[in-house]
């Protein structure tokens, strides 16, 4: 994103507190910004969202707003919960009360929300023609059977694409804060006539992402996994489908966003409105690689875990012009490519540890 908005001409402000879990051992700054902090062409402050005084050094002269610190990780937050409501939840509310005396000159705000707060995605009973999923109950999963089931006749639902206007469904503490962060920032932009869009993103995968970071995107851990010589580990039977979009997309996408001047606030999902399973995305890696590591289903599920959810990209369109660009395919070698300058440490195992010793997973 910093990349598009230097290359457009703004001057931009970047407030970033690097946390190691993400960024590892980084020292000042990411390496990836060093270059436009020696040309000049942005400002890095390294600070907290949560601390005012930061924020308020941060904010000097800004004009629009693209808010995308969150503390990330749907099963870390269910056992470190006090710390993603900070993270998210008040850091939200520190820059919205930090705005309020700026709201004169602000002509835009932008915030990362997240596909996370659908759950379950839309459905459709092949049966019986209904809608309404019914839970995936632990005696239901414990016998693996991962599919949805219709709350009207109990077959199992074929996936359709999630639209905006579908009602949240918060399975996890993480998407309970996305939710959190969207609501506050469009109830503040309605009020103050400031424009604002929440853009719920889908699963977002591309160079950059952190491969040693457990609790990022699918596509880096697995990445991670067989570059260190292991078998991604799949949960279920490895068939759940999600909307990969290539972060290029996603920054022009933020950008769009940024620079637009369509009044109001709303959310625009923020995908490609194409299924993929996790289990194809782990080999699809495994061939781009040259590897024949097979991936690990482990028959074993998460709390909290959906089994599909796909973007309907329709409004998205409609609002901003915007429709992805990149296929899970074609952004699968920019990714690997940039993987080569990495050291990737890998912590899945680590990860998993704790999840099982929090009792979520089961199986």
């Amino acid at each position: 994103m910093v990349d598009r908005l230097v290359e457009r001409g703004h001057a931009v402000t970047v407030l970033d507190n690097l946390d190691p879990q993400v960024h590892g051992g980084c020292a000042a700054t990411p390496r990836h910004l060093e270059g436009h902090l020696r040309a000049g062409r942005i400002r890095f402050h390294l600070g907290d969202v949560t601390c005012a005084i930061e924020l308020e050094r941060a904010l000097e002269d800004v004009t629009r707003v693209v808010h995308l610190a969150a503390t990330v990780g749907v099963g870390q937050s269910m056992y470190q919960p006090s710390y993603y409501t900070l993270s998210n939840c008040h850091g939200t509310g520190v820059l919205l009360e930090a705005l309020v005396p700026r709201r004169a000159r602000l002509r835009r705000l932008v915030v990362a929300s997240s596909m996370s707060l659908y759950g379950e995605g839309a459905f459709l009973c092949p049966r019986c023609g209904g809608t309404e999923p019914a839970p995936r109950s632990d005696e239901r999963l414990a016998r693996q059977r991962w599919e949805v089931p219709c709350a009207r006749c109990g077959e199992d639902l074929a996936p359709a694409p999630t639209a905006e206007s579908k009602a949240a469904d918060l399975t996890s503490v993480y998407a309970a804060t996305k939710k959190h962060q969207e609501d506050l920032c469009i109830a503040f932009g309605r009020a103050y006539g400031l424009p604002t869009l929440a853009l719920r993103f889908f699963n977002v995968f591309g160079p950059r992402q952190s491969l040693s970071n457990p609790y990022t995107g699918v596509a880096a851990i697995f990445l991670g996994r067989l570059l260190a010589g292991q078998p991604p580990l799949v949960f279920e039977d490895g068939l759940q489908s999600r909307d990969f979009i290539d972060v290029r997309d996603v920054a022009r996408a933020v950008v769009l966003s940024a620079e637009s001047e369509q009044p109001g606030a709303q959310a625009l999902n923020i995908g490609t409105g194409r299924p993929t399973s996790v289990l194809a995305v782990a080999e699809l890696l495994a061939r781009a690689l040259g590897v024949t590591i097979a991936p690990e289903r482990l028959g074993k599920f998460r709390a909290g875990d959906i089994r599909h959810c796909v973007c309907d990209p329709t409004r998205a369109q409609e609002v901003l012009g915007f429709s992805a660009e990149h296929t899970l395919a074609e952004g699968v070698g920019p990714l690997i490519e940039w993987c080569k300058g990495e050291r990737p440490t890998d912590r899945v195992a680590e990860g998993l540890r704790e999840l099982e010793a929090a009792g979520l997973v089961r199986g």
